[in-house]
């Protein structure tokens, strides 16, 4: 038997790749299946975010003269319907596991002990085990920071009212996506990072988010000391390199990054944050346990959690198959997708346009606001990077980079023939590109 602690998308798609090649698999879920993605991250986040892109959307058509009122949000009924749908598709998920034929066992929380799975008082006897226990917000050493009014995105739910006045502790992806979305449902918000905002991500698409959060108020820079108060009155004690301050708002999300679900595993190596060490295939230090997903560390997003269940659950099967992370594709999600992916060659050099017209960009024209897009291209013509903001960056970003992964160049794109109209102007980098190696000669 092969037992697998946690129900995400790595424990969930290892679990069905086990159970189609014959074994018998038992799935360990404390919770909801579905892990962090359906239930606090990605799902969550697309709900909100598309009721905020249409608000945006609708105030676009307002401003033009042709529509006449931007409705408000009914954010408690919001966060009700977006709850109902979860649950629907958990229970898809869990039909889907179950059919392929894995035993799940739900309602309590198992622990590795060093040698077996322990699930209600009982051990499990297993020939291979996998642990995929996830992941949980970070929450900051900050005194202060457990008082009522102060949320997670696992807390979000119970948020009873939109807040007029929302402070964000954070500076990523996380961060930026819920400014984006709770600045369009009408609250004041407050970014506070203690480094740079989105430090991290590309500057054209850095520039791209900032203008779009351009009506958010983001201090870089800035620690909170101390919070105080309650829901709907919390005051933040705040340091900056010049000045010490204090801030009033009504409530507050931390959206401050991950940290892996580690506290039940055992005898295992760590790192001093909790992460699971593994190797390439995914194996931990002791023989016969795996681990995948969250619970092994960044970049946490479900494709690669997936992908890391896969490789694990192949290597039980005796595949000798490693994880490959070159070329990730990712996304932020705000009024566009703000997507990218780059292997780091160094010797690539960007040529970067504004994305064209088309759905969902039509009427962004008058505002010069219809995205961009960029490559990265090598002195051979390799593809060695790409972002595109855009409302379908995130799919042009996912087949990129395979082709990049497959060695693919810009002049393979010279008999590419798009469908029209298309908010994607990466083929049109990548056919200027073409053209101007060809005329250098290269």
């Amino acid at each position: 038997m092969i037992v697998i602690l946690g129900g995400g998308p790595a424990g969930r798609l290892a679990s069905i790749r086990l159970a189609d090649a014959g074994k018998e698999v038992t799935l360990i879920e404390k919770g909801g299946i579905g892990g962090q993605c359906l239930h606090y991250g990605c799902m969550p986040v697309c709900a909100l975010n598309e009721v905020a892109r249409v608000v945006e959307k609708i105030g676009t058509f307002r401003n033009l003269g042709i529509l006449d009122t931007v409705p408000n949000v009914d954010f408690l009924q919001l966060l009700f319907e977006m709850q109902k749908i979860q649950a629907t598709i958990a229970t898809i998920l869990d039909k889907e596991t179950r059919n392929a034929g894995v035993e799940i066992l739900y309602g309590k929380e198992g622990e590795f002990n060093g040698e077996k799975v322990v699930y209600d008082n009982e051990p499990l006897n297993a020939d291979a085990v996998i642990l995929s226990t996830g992941s949980r917000p970070n929450i900051p050493d900050i005194q202060g920071i457990v008082i009522p009014g102060i949320y997670t995105p696992h807390t979000l739910k119970i948020m009873a009212r939109l807040p007029e006045h929302l402070v964000i502790i954070g500076g990523g992806i996380m961060a930026a996506e819920f400014a984006y979305i709770f600045s369009r449902f009408g609250s004041r918000v407050t970014v506070l990072s203690r480094s740079g905002f989105l430090k991290n991500l590309d500057e054209h698409l850095r520039n791209r988010a900032m203008r779009e959060l351009a009506g958010t108020d983001i201090r870089q820079g800035t620690r909170v000391l101390s919070v105080e108060g309650g829901i709907g009155s919390i005051r933040l004690s705040l340091k900056t390199a010049k000045a010490s301050d204090m801030l009033d708002c009504d409530a507050v999300l931390i959206a401050a990054g991950l940290v892996p679900n580690s506290e039940n595993i055992q005898g295992v190596a760590k790192r001093p944050n909790g992460e699971v060490i593994v190797d390439e295939y995914m194996r931990t230090s002791i023989p016969c346990v795996y681990a995948a997903g969250d619970l092994v560390g960044p970049p946490f997003l479900t494709p690669v959690a997936r992908q890391q269940g896969i490789v694990a659950a192949d290597n039980i099967l005796g595949m000798h198959r490693k994880m490959d992370y070159s070329c990730i594709p990712q996304s932020l999600s705000l009024g566009d997708e703000l997507a990218f992916c780059s292997d780091g060659n160094p010797a690539a050099k960007p040529l970067v346009i504004p994305g064209p017209a088309g759905p969902d960009t039509f009427w962004g024209v008058p505002s010069s606001n219809t995205g961009l897009a960029k490559l990265m291209v090598a002195p051979d013509g390799s593809i060695s990077g790409m972002c595109s903001a855009s409302p379908g960056g995130g799919l042009i970003a996912g087949y990129l980079a395979l082709l990049m992964r497959r060695h693919f160049s810009v002049h393979d794109f010279a008999d590419f023939i798009e469908v029209h109209p298309s908010t994607d102007g990466v083929y049109g980098v990548a056919k200027y590109a073409s053209e101007v190696l060809k005329r250098r000669g290269q």
